[in-house]
Parts: structure tokens; C-alpha cells; sequence
């Protein structure tokens, strides 16, 4: 059933932030966003490849940008998918956990990919990544050598670090999992659910699993094997 007519069936029994279907749309809206974000930042972190010249001027691009304000809107407007698309997760799965009865749990588990069953903790991890991330790379508290304004030399030194790129290697490995199930759901939640459409569901979510996450591990991977030095 399309959304729009979800949320009109639904719509006596509380408001659209209330019902079940608010909240997915929220899930899936927010969702979008930060998929957008992990696969540009994951192309802008491809500079790295180019060397310290290419990806220094594209940090100082995105902290030039507007006169310096985009990078703090652009920094907030994520903030703000982060925390309403948190909201949603834990909203939703509460509200699971009061809607259905012990059999009902058995049955969906059952029915259910791994994926799916591990979004909730798969999401825990990704939200400490989040916070360890802009420590390490960003703000640098977390980082044994920050230099402010050298991107390269941070990603580097950042990176050579063993047990922080294991780190990030395991936090994109639950990312691969939570995107290909949120690509998967978001699809339906927009009504795009169709057995004539499901294989190509299944193929896109897959492939930008692949591209996204297998980026984002090539970075320590080089780093660590002298590639990028």
C-alpha cells in the first residue's frame, strides 16, 4: 500500500509524527540524507588516491564553501537526520515490542535477514563510530598526531594507527549491513514493493552496499599497506 494512503487510513488514530508510517517516513527521509552523505564523503575521501595536494584542496574547499558557513549547515542539517532517524529506530522498535506477542516475535524472526535482526546494534556501533570519527579526523582529540589544516597528513597518520583502522574497518562492515537493509526497506516504505521489482531492489541495494562500504575500507587498507603514504 502507498504511503500517502497509509497515512490517510491511519490518520484519525494520531498525528503523522504519532503513527507507525510518520515514523518510517521519517526513518526513510533521514535515511536518504545520510546515505547521500556517507556516499559523498566516501568519493571526496577517494582524493586521497590522488595524493596530500588534491586532498587538501578539497578540505579546504568544503571549509571555504559560503563563506565558511556551508560546511556548519551542512554539519547541522546531518546532526539533525542523525537524531530524527535515531528517534524513529527506537521509536519503532518500542512500539514492536508493545504491538506483538511472543509467537508473532518467533514468526517474524524466522522470516526476517540478518541484516534486519541486527539494525538496532548495528546502529549503536555506527552512532560510536559517528562520535569517534570527528574525534580522530575531524576535531582531532582522537588522533595521536593532528595538524589543523592538513588533511592528508591526518588521514595518514590517522589511519596507521592498527587498531584504529580495525576500528573503522568493523564500523563499515555494520554499515554495509545496516544500508543494505535500509536501502531494501526504503524502496518499500515509498511504495516501491512489487514481486516484478524486488529482484531490482535487491540489485541496487546490493551494488551500493558494495561501492560505498568497500570504498570506505580501501582507505586504512591503503594506508596500512604503504599504497597511500
Amino acid at each position: 500500500m502507498p504511503v500517502a494512503e497509509q497515512y490517510l487510513n491511519s490518520a484519525g488514530k494520531g498525528g503523522f509524527m504519532d503513527s507507525s508510517v510518520g515514523k518510517k517516513v521519517v526513518m526513510a527521509v533521514t535515511g536518504v540524507a545520510l546515505f547521500g552523505f556517507v556516499t559523498v564523503h566516501m568519493l571526496g575521501n577517494m582524493q586521497a588516491y590522488m595524493g596530500a595536494k588534491a586532498m587538501n584542496a578539497y578540505a579546504e574547499f568544503l571549509h571555504t564553501m559560503l563563506h565558511g558557513a556551508g560546511i556548519w549547515v551542512f554539519r547541522a542539517v546531518m546532526l539533525v537526520a542523525v537524531i530524527l532517524h535515531g528517534w524513529a529506530a527506537l521509536s519503532l522498535t518500542l512500539d514492536n515490542r508493545k504491538a506483538r506477542s511472543k509467537g508473532y516475535r518467533e514468526q517474524q524472526l524466522q522470516a526476517a535477514t540478518w541484516s534486519s535482526r541486527t539494525m538496532r546494534y548495528t546502529g549503536v556501533i555506527l552512532g560510536c563510530f559517528i562520535v569517534y570519527h570527528l574525534l580522530h579526523l575531524t576535531t582531532g582529540q582522537a588522533h595521536p598526531d593532528f595538524k589543523v589544516g592538513d588533511a592528508y597528513a591526518n588521514f595518514v597518520s590517522g589511519f596507521q594507527q592498527v587498531g584504529a583502522s580495525a576500528f573503522y574497518i568493523v564500523a563499515q562492515l555494520c554499515l554495509g549491513l545496516h544500508l543494505w537493509h535500509g536501502v531494501w526497506s526504503l524502496t518499500q516504505t515509498f511504495g516501491w514493493a512489487h514481486p516484478r521489482y524486488n529482484k531490482l531492489r535487491r540489485t541496487f541495494a546490493s551494488v551500493v552496499t558494495v561501492v560505498v562500504v568497500g570504498g570506505n575500507i580501501s582507505f586504512p587498507i591503503a594506508v596500512l599497506a604503504g599504497i597511500i603514504r
